[in-house]
Order: structure tokens, then C-alpha cells, then sequence
């Protein structure tokens, strides 16, 4: 296993550096991949329970980039940023992701859409650049549930909203 452009490289020597979170989603996997294609749809799902969030900018394309606020539940702001480093669609989108563009801890992110009869098994795979941070993201952050709750609330939006065209 490799790099594909520059997405998160995959395989045993990143192992103690990354996160892997996996879900089924009962859509077609362009319905999945449409949810992250448009602002209007990720800021209705995007992040775990409880958080809201806020756009700055967004620009859906290689090289473009997506500045937000996450609101916690607790009323703490989060600074998010997200430039897009690959997009097959719908197979596929890569991501670097930090606090701000200069972000010295930023992460790398391969979103992976496979086809499962009628569903979608969307992967979420973030590859950190040192074990500690990701230790850290997993212990003070609670990524790993952080990661599964997201996508369960994509799961809710793309089965209860956009599928049913709901959407307001």
C-alpha cells in the first residue's frame, strides 16, 4: 500500500499514527458522497453529537479549502480548517485538516465511499504525523467516538433528509 496523491499514506507503518472509523449507510454511495460535496449539507451533519457548526468560506475542489467554527455543546468554539488534497468522485475525497492553515499539527484524512448492495461502507482514516498526537486526539478529544458519532449523524442525515429530500 501507498500514498494516492496527498492523501494519508495506508498500511502497517502508520498503524500506531492513525484512526480508522467505518460505517454502513443505507444510501447509494453518490447520495453519501453528495452530503460532503456541498456546505449546505455538511454544516446539517458535520461533527459529533451535540456540536453545531459555522462556515467562514468553503471551496469544494482540489486545493480549495473549508474554514469553519465547530460550536461545542459546552458553548466552546473550535476553529476548524480542511484543504482538499484529492476528490474521486464518488469514490474518494483526501484532506489535510487543522486548526488554521499554517497549523504545525494538522492531520491527514482519506475518506473512502464502496458500494454494499444498495448501502455504502464510508471509512474514515486520519493519520496523524506522531503517535503522541494522535494518543492525545484519542485520550483529550475522544476521536475515535468523535469519529463514530459523525458519522452517524451523516448516516441520519443522508437516510432522513437528503434521501427523502427533506432537506429545507
Amino acid at each position: 500500500m501507498g500514498t494516492t496523491g496527498r492523501g494519508a499514506p495506508a498500511g502497517p507503518a502508520t498503524a500506531d499514527r492513525e484512526i480508522v472509523v467505518s460505517r454502513v449507510i443505507d444510501a447509494p454511495r453518490e447520495l453519501v458522497f453528495e452530503a460532503f460535496t456541498e456546505v449546505r449539507h455538511l454544516s446539517r451533519w458535520w461533527g459529533p453529537d451535540g456540536f453545531t457548526t459555522t462556515t467562514r468560506s468553503f471551496d469544494f475542489r482540489v486545493g480549495g479549502v473549508w474554514d469553519f467554527v465547530m460550536h461545542g455543546p459546552d458553548g466552546t468554539d473550535y476553529p476548524e480548517w480542511i484543504s482538499w488534497t484529492e476528490i474521486v468522485p464518488p469514490e474518494r475525497i483526501a484532506l489535510l485538516h487543522g486548526e488554521s492553515r499554517d497549523d504545525p499539527e494538522a492531520f491527514e484524512t482519506v475518506l473512502t465511499f464502496e458500494p454494499d448492495v444498495a448501502a455504502t461502507r464510508i471509512e474514515l482514516r486520519t493519520v496523524f504525523r506522531t503517535r503522541e498526537q494522535r494518543d492525545e486526539a484519542v485520550e483529550r478529544y475522544a476521536a475515535v467516538e468523535g469519529g463514530r458519532q459523525t458519522l452517524g449523524n451523516l448516516a441520519a442525515y443522508v437516510t432522513g433528509t437528503l434521501r427523502t429530500g427533506a432537506e429545507g
